[in-house]
């Protein structure tokens, strides 16, 4: 997974190769539906995931674990279709002349699946309380630009006005011309009054309004799987066409495609490195390999010695210039990445893939080893540099490839670090407690270039791992989310990537695909969405 939604998001996507944007695409006729007569839609489609980090709270659900649940029980105003496109879902309408001011109405059609109805409330006192500095939630930045908001203590946003049950204001502190586009994400759900009586009770059990629920009070078996079933009570535009989902959370994506070889396993939604050359084969009629929303990288967090000021400038430059991603992409992944040309994605609207400085992604060696030689001036650099990376999400052959690139061409001893599990990786990361640099990756929340570089090396953000901090960078931030237009803002974000060439707070490796196969024995009518995701509520069980 992904920091995210991981991400696979925030999507926060960080695990296998999630946290999150395309059309979807097959290479097979099972992508083309099936017989309706042949299907059975009671069928229980079993799927892959990750344990989830925190408590299937919407709010906290920032990696792609905790995100591929979530999404599946909860509905937000709009939702995204299989190309990002924004669709409105509990939102009857969003409207705005200013960018600043948003007035929202609501389908009278949406409840809970304890049958209370989903009111404007539903939303103002969630998102209040996702905001709340005591609540400590994961992705309580995506209200920032809310009136009211503080990031340093408790405050009221006063800038949700509820008119009627189905009917709120939004009043920014700022125009922001992509925040409709900010709705689908997963921390602007809604959330029943039930939530209020115990939180923690809530993240075990949730109570969604999603096309999925729970399968009873015991559905989730932590660190093993979680069974959902179909909501009968949704009327939303994502209406299952099968029984429910069962996803298990395995902790070696070779075991997941061996069960799906198997029969043992519906769909699988990140092919291991070891059959990337083989999966086409395996599954000829039902494999996937398409663009999606993912961004990954490496970071040298600025808290560690040797990564700091103008020597850490010099030193990230040289680890940059050092690894040949051309080379890794074709080996290792075998065409499954594309190496990166900025920080974002190029499936976002208003990418640009020529901008000023990113020949610091080059492989050029005899660069490299001068700005290396120029850091040791400052600080002789005598230590093992190490690559962290969660086992459990099949980093290990190309954190292998880079850091034997980085050891070739800079004469240094460079390795990789084995963490057991995503939540262990993350943790460390969380807590400032690497003692090297760290894979990292992030799976779009939503389609905006905003959404990969706020969250992630954004001032304050809960993702910034390497703990970056340019009031440059934040400056040029803010003057995109506030232009009139996304096309305008975009402008300014390209001046702020400009600006990470320089001081690389991460240093881009890829874009990834999704590749993914399915038992065509089982399911049919398999998609995958913008953010890598597959649509599970378009998925049909074959009948036995």
């Amino acid at each position: 997974m992904i920091k995210k939604r991981a991400g696979l998001s925030a999507l926060a996507v960080l695990g296998a190769t999630a946290l999150a944007l395309t059309a979807c695409s097959s290479n097979g006729s099972s992508s083309n539906g099936g017989d309706s007569g042949s299907t059975n839609a009671s069928g229980i489609v079993t799927t892959n995931g990750s344990e989830p980090q925190n408590p299937l709270i919407p709010s906290n659900s920032t990696e792609t674990g905790g995100g591929k649940i979530v999404s599946s029980i909860f509905e937000g105003l709009v939702s995204y279709d299989e190309k990002g496109k924004p669709v409105n879902e509990v939102a009857k309408s969003i409207t705005t002349d200013d960018s600043k001011t948003y007035d929202i109405k609501l389908n009278t059609n949406y409840t809970f699946t304890n049958g209370e109805k989903v009111t404007a409330e539903s939303f103002t006192k969630a998102w209040n309380w996702a905001a709340q500095f005591s609540n400590a939630q994961g992705a309580s930045y995506f209200f920032e630009n809310i009136q009211g908001y503080d990031a340093e203590k408790d405050s009221e946003l006063t800038g949700l006005k509820v008119k009627s049950d189905d009917e709120f204001t939004v009043t920014l502190n700022s125009p922001q011309s992509d925040f409709p586009l900010s709705l689908g994400y997963s921390a602007f759900m809604p959330l029943p009054s039930e939530f209020y009586k115990d939180t923690k009770a809530f993240g075990e059990n949730p109570i969604g309004n999603g096309p999925y629920k729970l399968d009873g009070d015991k559905a989730w078996t932590h660190n093993q799987s979680i069974k959902l079933v179909t909501n009968k009570d949704y009327e939303g535009k994502r209406k299952p066409k099968n029984g429910g989902l069962t996803i298990t959370f395995y902790t070696t994506p070779d075991t997941a495609y061996a069960d799906v070889q198997g029969g043992n396993l519906d769909v699988l939604d990140a092919i291991p490195d070891s059959a990337f050359q083989t999966y086409k084969s395996d599954f000829p009629d039902s494999n996937v390999n398409q663009a999606a929303a993912i961004f990954q990288a490496i970071y040298l967090p600025y808290y560690l010695d040797h990564w700091k000021g103008e020597e850490g400038k010099l030193r990230r430059e040289a680890i940059s210039m050092a690894i040949n991603r051309k080379q890794i992409t074709d080996k290792i992944f075998d065409g499954t990445r594309t190496p990166a040309k900025d920080f974002t994605s190029p499936v976002i609207s208003g990418w640009n893939g020529d901008l000023k400085g990113s020949d610091v992604l080059d492989y050029n060696k005899s660069k490299a080893k001068e700005l290396w030689a120029e850091a040791d001036k400052i600080s002789p650099y005598n230590e093992t540099l190490t690559i962290s990376y969660n086992a459990d999400g099949g980093h290990e052959a190309w954190v292998t490839a880079v850091t034997n690139s980085i050891s070739s061409t800079l004469g240094i001893k460079a390795q990789g670090n084995a963490i057991p599990t995503f939540q262990e990786a993350l943790d460390t990361q969380k807590n400032d407690k690497l003692t090297g640099g760290s894979r990292t990756g992030w799976q779009a929340d939503y389609p905006s270039l905003y959404n990969f570089l706020g969250p992630t090396m954004g001032e304050g953000s809960s993702s910034n791992y390497s703990r970056y901090d340019s009031t440059e960078y934040n400056d040029l931030l803010a003057k995109g989310r506030s232009a009139s237009s996304v096309e305008e803002g975009n402008k300014y974000f390209d001046q702020a990537q400009e600006l990470l060439f320089q001081d690389l707070p991460e240093i881009p490796l890829w874009y990834a695909n999704v590749t993914g196969v399915w038992s065509n024995d089982n399911v049919t009518n398999v998609k995958f969405g913008w953010d890598s995701v597959p649509l599970y509520y378009d998925i049909e069980v074959k009948k036995k």
